[in-house]
């Protein structure tokens, strides 16, 4: 499959008028996360006292923190941290669920009954509860964020990926090429996973901004990046009991969480569409 048609789906989503803003925040927030040293007014870790508590101004565009220092500067660099923290996290998730979800759909048996069990048994625990006992275990810092986020969504993926293997393996051309000599590995990974791929990149899309939220929930309990690293969770802990004397510490960060959650799920919604998932899915 080539570059122009695996990408044909984002273009037809990104036409949209809602695809088209959110992938515009998108692709800004992306910008300023990787080029922030570059385009952040302030170094994001230098305290500046006499400057604690500015309102919105020319010279500090959206105020200073309790430190005096530049929120937009901690917004850009929060920005690289929750979001290198969620799309990593996600990856491995989505990764570490299609390879088991793909191998319990394929294999059957008591290998699937094994992985169904504590897939549904992770399944029942929220997100954020899974998270925050992993966290605690492992200690808190980005690493063990990810690790956390990673292994808090890794049920959506793999029965979401057993459920499209399953629904794919007994179709006409599986049963043809396994006829024909092909082995398993062969069938799995050249039939199997790809014709699963799409459903489960969308989820790993959705599934992202939920995990901003999740990364922004434990740095507000500061189980997250610890400081002087930015995060929008972080942030707005430290901002919450200054809500009626700097009510920007804490609104501006809330409000990239929020915009950047949005424009996932809009941009997401269209590339639903654009690749016609749903319609997939009640035919398989």
């Amino acid at each position: 499959m080539s570059l122009a048609r695996s990408l044909a789906p984002v273009a037809r989503a990104a036409r949209t008028p809602m695809g088209a803003i959110a992938g515009l925040w998108l692709a800004l927030i992306v910008a300023a996360a990787i080029f922030a040293p570059l385009i952040a007014p302030y170094a994001y870790d230098v305290q500046n006292l006499p400057e604690s508590f500015q309102p919105p101004s020319s010279a500090h565009l959206l105020g200073t923190d309790e430190f005096g220092r530049d929120l937009l500067t901690r917004i850009i660099y929060g920005a690289r941290t929750s979001l290198s923290v969620s799309v990593i996290s996600i990856a491995i998730s989505v990764f570490a669920g299609m390879v088991l979800g793909a191998a319990a759909g394929y294999i059957g048996g008591a290998f699937d009954r094994a992985v169904t069990i504590v897939v549904d048994l992770s399944w029942s625990f929220p997100e954020i509860l899974v998270a925050l006992i992993l966290v605690a275990i492992i200690g808190p810092g980005v690493t063990g964020t990810m690790a956390a986020i990673g292994v808090a969504y890794l049920a959506q993926f793999t029965r979401l990926t057993r459920a499209q293997i399953l629904a794919i393996r007994s179709e006409t051309y599986i049963e043809a090429a396994r006829s024909l000599g092909a082995g398993g590995r062969f069938i799995l990974f050249r039939h199997l996973l790809p014709n699963a791929l799409a459903p489960v990149l969308v989820a790993g899309m959705l599934a992202t901004g939920d995990a901003i939220i999740l990364e922004a929930t434990l740095g507000f309990f500061g189980l997250g990046a610890q400081p002087p690293l930015p995060s929008w969770g972080s942030m707005m802990s430290s901002g919450s009991a200054l809500l009626f004397k700097a009510p920007w510490i804490i609104i501006l960060p809330g409000l990239a969480v929020a915009i950047t959650v949005i424009a996932i799920n809009l941009f997401g919604d269209a590339l639903i569409r654009a690749l016609d998932i749903k319609t997939r899915l009640r035919e398989a």
